[in-house]
């Protein structure tokens, strides 16, 4: 074929030497599995390729700043473009970091205030938060100061002597401790509470509190607040790990006394266009915004109207108007986070690229996945080329093409199975043919609840004072539209009551984590293999000495090329088995220790007869993560995956019963795979859990024992309850949920 990328041999983790040419300048859906290799298809093959090529055409010194590529194992691979890589990876950033900056809009904005702002300022600069000469002076632009959180100083139901100060190095008999005790202004005896108000006012503050009280007082007497902010927040050297957590501990960030919160110098700040200032127009949500700036008139200032308007209307229709340029980008969940990152190549006119989205619909209320499929369509008639992770039926139907790899996951994935339209895979005799098939059936009886909890007055961001009743021992469901308040609700849920949140925030910190380190096995691994071969322990540790001495157990051996590009290749020493040849030459029924790092979980399940160690591997194996390797890294797993690992562990260690929170866990799932999920949220609940999920797939819903849906819209229009109860008993088709909830219902009625 013409005009496809066509690929040869591809054998990327566990890609089975793959064979298949996709058409260009189509939508195309790549299905499958969690675990089959859509991922090592898509981003680890075809865009890692494209990547590498672009950044090759480069001069030395520009690829050392460019992002780093992989070339994949494959035998011949053709037909690519520039790839722009869209992926659900947090945007993150640092306290600087806003919507408004990672957009560019708030670059328009200032430039129009420098323009038009009355009285005037100064250029653009004078409205930037990361400019001196725009910073508000106070809180050097980060709208936030740091704080003594003076109430955590001190424990009032205790006597100095008792260690009634809290703060790390005032213990009993130290020498701060003595600044307090020795001076005879204090009762060292009595417990605070029994001191008076002034008293204690002393203790923390000194100054002229110190001085009513009199006798003795040291004339350089600092107070524990003074004295603990020139230890720990006065001080211009790199503070250790210690004063950190210890800041970290007994202070709190509160907004800037002088900003409050608009980052901005006094100037920048008083400044007013159409009678409003840069800040509030901030906090406005994009959606006002537009609106506000859509009638701007003034001729020296059209073109940056134009272009603003432009990106706000395009960050409404891709469904994030609810959002204000002044949210920073790390309260933004990985949905939000793709969908900013999609906003700049809306208005593009670059053609013939080749664009890669990884579950868009990520973070979507069923009712907002069209705006995703019409941006998909509008890039493709740009004449570009579309490549879908998805797992949502309504992308797969829009779809022009569809790829399912499979038919399993790892070792048995990896291979195509399907190739064809929506309307052909719905008949296939597929996983995800079969999937889509089959009908939604509601859990045939609701739990019953053991009693209730109670969220009281939640106004946090845009909830309206809500209270709320949770049941205990059921699983919950929190629903409604984008924005609409389900993680604020979530989060005032968490404050309140003691849950534990098991979100899809990344489980390794280094390459060395894996899940034979996480699960703990590998102390069980090394005296397994020490106790039959009558060897040291530490010689089937790569960090110790059985690790290979050239590479320092890692495998691989890092090359520092100055401005060229840094070389990470495989150790010539060990092969990249991680050991010295002594420690392999042992084995356990025919493995070797680097051969334990191959197993995936499901083979060590079977292979390894230690009970101590099938039992930690379980339950990966039970939330649908048998396909992992026991050595892979955990930096490598999707945010779903990384959820699910939380999950097991949770299922592994939980004892007594407990509240759990759930962020969207079927993110990156199939749906054979959320069929497991719900198994392991039922053995949770059997053990007597709580279980609270918010989510938008409807097979979660439909198996829900209780609903709380809210809305109707995102920001402003939403933070309201719509609904609470059983699930089939909601009817109201006037709201985004309870609509698709009867459509769901209808189609699937006998």
């Amino acid at each position: 074929m013409a005009n496809s990328i066509r690929i040869r041999g591809a054998r990327t983790n566990n890609l089975a030497l793959l064979d298949i040419d996709i058409p260009r300048t189509s939508v195309v859906a790549v299905v499958g599995v969690s675990g089959s290799g859509k991922s090592s298809l898509v981003f680890d093959t075809i865009a890692a390729e494209a990547g590498y090529q672009l950044t090759e055409t480069f001069s030395p010194f520009i690829r050392n700043r460019l992002p780093k590529w992989t070339r994949p194992e494959v035998d011949r691979i053709g037909g690519l473009s520039p790839v722009v890589v869209i992926d659900q990876r947090r945007l993150g950033g640092n306290a600087r970091s806003t919507v408004g900056t990672i957009t560019d809009a708030w670059t328009y904005l200032r430039l129009l205030y420098s323009r038009c702002a009355e009285p005037y300022v100064g250029e653009s600069n004078h409205f930037s938060f990361n400019d001196p000469a725009g910073m508000c002076p106070t809180c050097s632009g980060l709208g936030e100061v740091v704080a003594s959180a003076v109430d955590r100083f001190l424990d009032l139901d205790r006597s100095l002597d008792e260690g009634a100060i809290q703060l790390p190095g005032f213990g009993h008999g130290g020498y701060w401790f003595n600044q307090y005790a020795e001076i005879g202004l204090f009762d060292r005896a009595a417990p605070l509470r029994e001191w008076s108000q002034r008293e204690r006012e002393a203790l923390l503050y000194g100054g002229a509190v110190v001085a009513e009280l009199g006798n003795g007082a040291p004339k350089d007497y600092q107070g524990l607040v003074e004295r603990f902010e020139r230890i720990y927040l006065h001080t211009s050297d790199n503070l250790s790990e210690r004063k950190q957590a210890t800041i970290r501990e007994f202070t709190r960030a509160e907004v800037c006394p002088d900003c409050a919160g608009d980052r901005l110098n006094a100037a920048a700040r008083n400044a007013k266009l159409h009678g409003q200032t840069i800040g509030e127009l901030s906090r406005m949500e994009i959606t006002e915004l537009a609106e506000v700036i859509r009638p701007i008139a003034a001729a020296e200032v059209r073109p940056v109207v134009t272009e603003l308007t432009a990106l706000l209307d395009a960050m409404v229709t891709i469904g994030l108007g609810y959002l204000s340029l002044s949210r920073p980008t790390v309260t933004l969940s990985g949905g939000e986070s793709q969908r900013i990152k999609t906003v700049k190549h809306l208005g593009s006119s670059l053609t013939e690229m080749l664009y890669v989205f990884d579950e868009p619909t990520a973070g979507l209320h069923p009712a907002d996945v069209a705006s995703v499929t019409s941006l998909l369509d509008q890039l493709r008639t740009a004449g570009n080329s579309i490549l879908v992770v998805e797992h949502d039926p309504a992308v797969m139907a829009r779809a022009e093409q569809i790829v399912e790899i499979g038919p399993e996951a790892g070792a048995g994935g990896g291979r195509l199975v399907f190739q064809g339209s929506y309307a052909e895979l719905v008949q296939a005799d597929t996983p995800t043919g079969r999937a889509l098939r089959e009908q939604r059936r509601p859990a045939a009886k609701p739990r019953a609840a053991t009693g209730s909890i109670t969220v009281r007055d939640a106004y946090r961001n845009n909830l309206h004072k809500l209270t709320v009743d949770v049941p205990l021992g059921v699983l919950t469901v929190l629903t409604g539209v984008a924005g609409s308040g389900k993680s604020s609700l979530a989060a005032e849920l968490v404050a309140q009551h003691d849950a534990t949140v098991v979100d899809q925030r990344p489980v390794g910190t280094n390459r060395r984590s894996t899940p034979i380190t996480y699960t703990g096995i590998a102390p069980v691994i090394r005296k397994l293999f020490a106790k039959r071969n009558n060897v040291p322990v530490a010689l089937f540790s790569a960090n110790s000495t059985g690790g290979c001495p050239d590479c320092g157990g890692l495998g691989v051996r890092y090359t520092d090329l100055a401005f060229l590009d840094g070389q990470e290749v495989v150790c010539d020493t060990c092969q990249g088995r991680r050991f010295t040849p002594e420690a392999l030459a042992y084995t356990v029924d025919g493995l070797s220790i680097a051969d334990i790092d191959e197993l995936t979980v499901a083979e060590a399940i079977q292979r390894l007869a230690s009970r101590s160690i099938t039992d930690r591997l379980r339950h990966l194996a039970e939330v649908g993560l048998g396909y992992l390797r026991l050595g892979q890294a955990l930096t490598t797993l999707s945010g779903g995956e990384c959820q699910r690992v939380k999950i097991a562990k949770e299922l592994r260690d939980a004892e007594s019963a407990g509240i759990y929170l759930l962020d969207e866990p079927t993110t990156g799932l199939h749906r054979n795979d959320i069929d497991n999920l719900l198994r392991v949220l039922h053995q949770l609940l059997d053990s007597g859990h709580t279980v609270v999920v918010i989510e938008h797939n409807l097979d979660v819903i439909q198996y829900a024992d209780w609903l709380i849906d809210l809305g109707p819209g995102p920001g402003k229009h939403g933070g309201r309850i719509l609904f609470e109860g059983r699930v089939r008993d909601y009817t109201d088709t006037g709201t985004p949920t309870g609509r698709v909830l009867v459509e769901s219902r209808e189609f699937d009625a006998p």
